[in-house]
């Protein structure tokens, strides 16, 4: 990415077509709408419709529907098309094969049969008790895979290089620093049914589609300390980042997507 590019604000709206988007959603969505306006630049809608088994044309439709409602627009899309297309990730396999290639060109992923009740029995919780720690002994010697032209029906890891901090500033909540081997372990960047993890696929578009800022829920802050490692093992410039609170309920827990954002719908 020149220069350029890089002055040029560009922010997108990237929903997940498993359902309705709800209240939560609405809230990051304009916020990543208003911050890109208000800078003068462009938004991008992005359908993130990796997951074939989840995801459905209906849902898809209908949160381009439900944004539209509560005044929020795109200068590029999947209904628009532009220069950086396209914007369906189910589209994009041909760019995240290549980005995979690289990866294990460069010796930083490998392949990993083990399952997750093998990760989960022999793992460590981490510091934040959300997720088991990728056990250390599960790795393969460097240079496992190195032979593979395909992916193949295995889940494929990056080799975390453990003991090292990601820090970065957000520009909500100020510095964040996550440390490796005690905040994650070795995270998935391909799945053993061919489809493409979130960290790989989510970096590859931020590279492909120009974008400058990345606004999303702070439930999401571990997998930006993760894709930063991806970005640094592409030799990719990240863009910024700007973590919205979530909405809870009035039980203090994360909104579902059956709760559909309300548009005095009867």
């Amino acid at each position: 990415m020149n220069g350029e590019d890089k002055q040029t604000y560009r922010g997108r709206i990237a929903p997940t077509p498993s359902g309705y988007l709800h209240e939560g959603h609405a809230q990051t969505f304009r916020t990543a709408w208003e911050r890109a306006r208000g800078a003068g630049g462009a938004v991008v809608f992005r359908n993130d419709d990796l997951d074939p088994d989840r995801c459905r044309p209906s849902f898809a439709e209908a949160a381009m529907k439900d944004l539209r409602d509560i005044g929020l627009d795109w200068d590029e899309g999947p209904d628009l098309g532009g220069p950086f297309g396209p914007y369906d990730q189910s589209a994009r396999s041909s760019l995240y094969l290549s980005t995979w290639r690289r990866l294990k060109d460069a010796g930083v992923i490998y392949p990993c049969p083990r399952t997750r009740r093998e990760i989960r029995e022999a793992s460590s919780p981490s510091n934040d008790g959300e997720e088991p720690l990728f056990p250390v002994d599960f790795r393969p010697s460097p240079g496992t895979g190195s032979e593979c032209d395909e992916p193949g029906p295995i889940n494929w890891r990056f080799r975390t290089p453990l003991g090292q901090e990601i820090r970065f500033d957000d520009g909500n909540l100020g510095p964040q620093a996550f440390e490796v081997g005690r905040d994650f372990g070795d995270f998935l960047v391909w799945r053993k049914d061919g489809v493409p993890a979130y960290e790989l696929a989510t970096v590859v578009d931020e590279e492909e589609m120009r974008i400058t800022e990345v606004v999303r829920g702070t439930d999401l802050l571990k997998s930006t300390a993760r894709q930063m490692l991806v970005f640094q093992a592409l030799n990719w410039e990240p863009p910024r980042f700007f973590h919205c609170p979530l909405v809870l309920d009035a039980e203090g827990r994360k909104l579902s997507k059956s709760a559909r954002i309300s548009l005095g719908r009867a």
